[in-house]
């Protein structure tokens, strides 16, 4: 049987060649998933190990959680002083860190908003700091100075002695860079950008009252568990002692996670490219099957037994799933190689190292091909081995009996309806079960869906005349086969549509909720969402056309037992700056030891207007009563505990605001914008946003994940593509006898192809209206769970790209039919209508 197998391999290559390219697409994307994560995981490892060359044992606070009453610990200069001066310590630094905004020499943020990190500069005896090493000039020695990491300094052209602008709070402050360095710091590493500061500017730039973390390096003889027992000796309450070996085992776990969480994503996306591929391999082989009845029954004749008959067709799929395994894993080390490129390109900087090819990766990679082309080709096989042997005796090939149709639409029927059931529980996870159980019953009906939709195609068919008919007539003549081509497509076109819709509706609700809930006409912000110093609200409110500006003070605190978000406004101005739809009292009543609470909080704690309630902050100091001064709905966009600043500011260490609200005299224009820009100092840092801004930049983020999603479905979409074409290939060869007779009737080559084409084109439409279809569907029931959660959602239709979609997949039609309908149309008309 294994020679017969492999003849059978070697005499279809051709018709197989489909086949192995879409095994081999889905395994180059899980092996270059893994051999890029593998690779990415361990450069960072190896580099961010360096890291921590100069710490034997870190003094960290502990990790105090924001819903706890404890303070974290405390890192101070004597505790700082005490380390450096315990016996086995040779050195002892602090270190403290935070967003800090470096404009480059046109004024514009670098590193985007969560890219540049700013830190201290603290020299240990020797005079420099073990953290940078510096390539050109010095470590910073004063407020006038700053230092860039070398990647920064090349990517902006400063240089040493250049004047540069930085910001960590609002305020504009300039600096003299005073050397360029390399470091193995992990936001560097990561493509971030490092600024350092000198020790005590730092401290107060980044509003750090003590250390973040106090790295201490043992002397020579001194192991890091001797330094460790003597600093745990010294330690204040909530901090912790760590060893240097620890902290890099836990960065390597941490980094760990991350690529997991990484491979994760790309797997999923592998294994819908994978699982589209099984349609195409199934109808492969029920093809190939159809088209050696004869042979087939042969081997039944002469005394192969059904077993024998299934073994046969499985050894085929185990040959044709090593090459394609194999190619493919030698094409996954390419798309590794492209993702590691890609990302280098956005900015990411990987750290250089050697592609790392684990074991487990390549049998992952033969297994997975191996697997899944025999899987696909079961069915195929039992079929094959159901050819009883008389049929050698018949000159056709076999065609499909509708017993198996009406089973399958038995059972899809079935599983739809058990779907629908579920569809109506009010558990969204069961709703969200019962959408996919739809989805499932309706690709087991496609055979059955396949009949009325290419029906209802003859009217577009018909200016086409003769061609137009006989490639309706071959889409419904074998319905399993259309079924199976149409649905390699519509998978993948009901994913896209799915998330276009709930993208689109979720853009759409945040319009909604910008503009009910804001009466400001600008939010002003860190470009990152860091605390603004309080002299920010103040340089605004000099402008002249401002009417009101409030702050959006936060805290944490503990009411009645439970934790809240507390907000600090300015009770005066707050109720002209935001459009809270209050169920009772009034935001004038927002004064003294007053709140505004949600109505899901007064709910829970059953509080009215009216009613006084506890407030605990986490600074441990007297708890305040505050009244009731109203309650509103639920809102996204402004939610929490409101309450004046006054009640806010003695429970913060630094005070500052999260955002200001500006409202103009005569509303948001260019010219309003233009001048708090210009009050602020044009500060690369701050971020001045409209309500049509806040819309857009959500929606910006939105529509960049679709866009990355439409990516990664790109292989699946492809792979349905080569579905078509091979269908349609196989289904020339097969009727080659059948398209001779039309030859030799007087259909020229131009109709030959043209209803090539025209069924290539019934076909992939038929997946995409299904695909389509099942989209919308269920992006209403993804979008019902998210409607619970965001009340301005509702479900809208995005018709442009609906449209964009139906008119691709025509394309695809047209595309797919090039070479199925060249071979066609080149078959030689007396040779295809011999006897077989």
């Amino acid at each position: 049987m294994f020679r017969t197998a492999l003849r059978n391999v070697l005499a279809h290559k051709a018709r197989l060649l489909m086949t192995v390219l879409a095994v081999m697409l889905g395994v180059a994307f899980v092996s270059g998933t893994l051999v890029f994560t593998d690779t990415f995981g361990n450069a960072y490892k190896n580099k961010s190990a360096k890291s921590f060359d100069h710490v034997s044992v870190a003094i960290q606070p502990d990790g105090v959680p924001l819903d706890s009453e404890k303070q974290p610990g405390r890192l101070t200069d004597g505790l700082l002083r005490k380390a450096g001066s315990l016996p086995g310590a040779d050195s002892a630094i602090g270190t403290v860190s935070g967003f800090t905004a470096l404009a480059d020499k046109d004024g514009k943020l670098v590193g985007g908003e969560w890219g540049t990190t700013g830190t201290n500069f603290f020299p240990a005896k020797d005079g420099k700091d073990p953290r940078y090493d510096f390539t050109e000039g010095t470590g910073p020695k004063s407020a006038a100075d700053i230092a860039l990491d070398s990647r920064t300094a090349e990517r902006t052209g400063y240089k040493v002695g250049d004047t540069v602008r930085f910001s960590t709070d609002g305020p504009v402050h300039t600096a003299k860079v005073s050397g360029i360095f390399d470091t193995d710091d992990g936001s560097v590493v990561a493509g971030g950008s490092l600024v350092v500061l000198d020790n005590k500017t730092a401290l107060k730039a980044l509003g750090k009252h003590e250390y973040d973390e106090i790295d201490v390096k043992a002397a020579a003889g001194t192991s890091e568990a001797a330094l460790k027992s003597s600093v745990e000796k010294i330690l204040p309450k909530e901090t912790d002692a760590v060893t240097g070996a620890q902290l890099s085992s836990d960065q390597d776990e941490q980094i760990e996670q991350q690529t997991s969480s990484m491979s994760q994503v790309l797997l999923i996306f592998a294994g819908i490219a994978l699982f589209v591929g099984i349609f195409i391999i199934a109808n492969t082989f029920t093809m190939l099957v159809a088209q050696r009845t004869k042979e087939l029954a042969l081997m039944r004749a002469v005394g192969a037994s059904r077993r024998q008959v299934t073994r046969s067709v499985l050894i085929e799929a185990f040959l044709v799933g090593l090459v394609a395994a194999v190619t493919g894993f030698a094409l996954g080390l390419g798309v590794a190689v492209g993702l590691q490129a890609l990302m280098n390109a956005g900015g990411a900087s990987l750290p250089d190292g050697p592609l790392i090819i684990a074991p487990t990766t390549i049998v992952a990679a033969l297994v997975i091909g191996v697997l899944v082309t025999m899987l696909a080709a079961w069915l195929p096989g039992r079929r094959a081995a159901k050819i009883p042997p008389v049929a050698a005796m018949n000159s056709v090939h076999a065609t499909p009996t509708t017993r198996g149709l009406v089973v399958r639409n038995t059972i899809g029927s079935i599983i739809v309806a058990l779907g629908a059931v579920l569809l109506f529980n009010d558990d969204n996870y069961v709703m969200a079960g019962g959408a996919a159980t739809i989805m499932v019953g309706v690709i087991i009906l496609t055979p059955l869906l396949s009949r009325p939709f290419i029906a209802a195609s003859a009217p577009l068919l018909k200016p086409f005349g003769v061609t137009g008919k006989l490639s309706r007539l071959n889409s419904v003549r074998n319905p399993r086969r259309t079924a199976s081509t149409a649905a390699a497509l519509m998978i993948g076109l009901t994913l896209i549509t799915a998330m276009t819709v709930v993208a689109t509706s979720m853009g759409s609700a945040i319009n909604k909720m910008a503009a009910g809930s804001l009466k400001a006409d600008y939010s002003v912000s860190m470009a990152n969402y860091e605390p603004l110093a309080p002299e920010v609200r103040q340089k605004i409110d000099k402008i002249p056309d401002v009417e009101a500006t409030s702050p959006l003070r936060t805290a944490y605190g503990e009411a009645d037992g439970s934790y809240t978000n507390v907000n600090g406004v300015d009770s005066t101005t707050f109720g002209k700056l935001v459009g809270l739809d209050l169920t009772s009292g009034s935001v004038d009543a927002l004064k003294g030891d007053t709140a505004l609470i949600d109505t899901d909080t007064a709910k829970d704690k059953g509080l009215t207007t009216g009613d006084t309630f506890p407030l605990k902050f986490q600074d441990d100091k007297k708890t305040v009563e505050l009244k009731v001064a109203g309650v509103y709905e639920n809102n996204e966009m402004l939610n929490g505990l409101f309450t004046p600043t006054s009640v806010v500011d003695p429970h913060v260490t630094k005070v500052a605001d999260k955002q200001v609200l500006v409202k103009m005299k005569d509303g948001a224009s260019d010219k309003a914008e233009d001048s708090i820009v210009k009050a602020l100092g044009e500060n690369p840092a701050i971020t001045i946003q409209d309500k049509d801004a806040i819309s857009n930049a959500v929606a910006g983020g939105i529509n960049m994940v679709l866009n990355i999603l439409y990516g990664l479905l790109a292989m699946a979409i492809l792979i349905a593509v080569l579905g078509v074409i091979n269908t349609l290939a196989m289904s020339v060869f097969e009727r080659k006898h059948e398209i001779g007779m039309l030859r030799a009737i007087g259909l020229d080559r131009a109709k030959v192809k043209q209803m090539v084409r025209l069924e290539s084109i019934v076909i992939s439409l038929f997946g995409a209206v299904l695909g389509i279809g099942l989209g919308l569907f269920m992006g209403w029931a993804v979008g019902s769970s998210v409607a619970d959660a965001v009340s301005t959602y509702s479900m809208e239709i995005p018709v442009g790209r609906i449209v964009i979609f139906l008119a691709v997949a025509a394309l695809v039609g047209v595309l797919a039919a090039v070479w199925p309908a060249r071979s066609a149309a080149r078959l030689n008309p007396l040779q295809a209508i011999k006897a077989e």
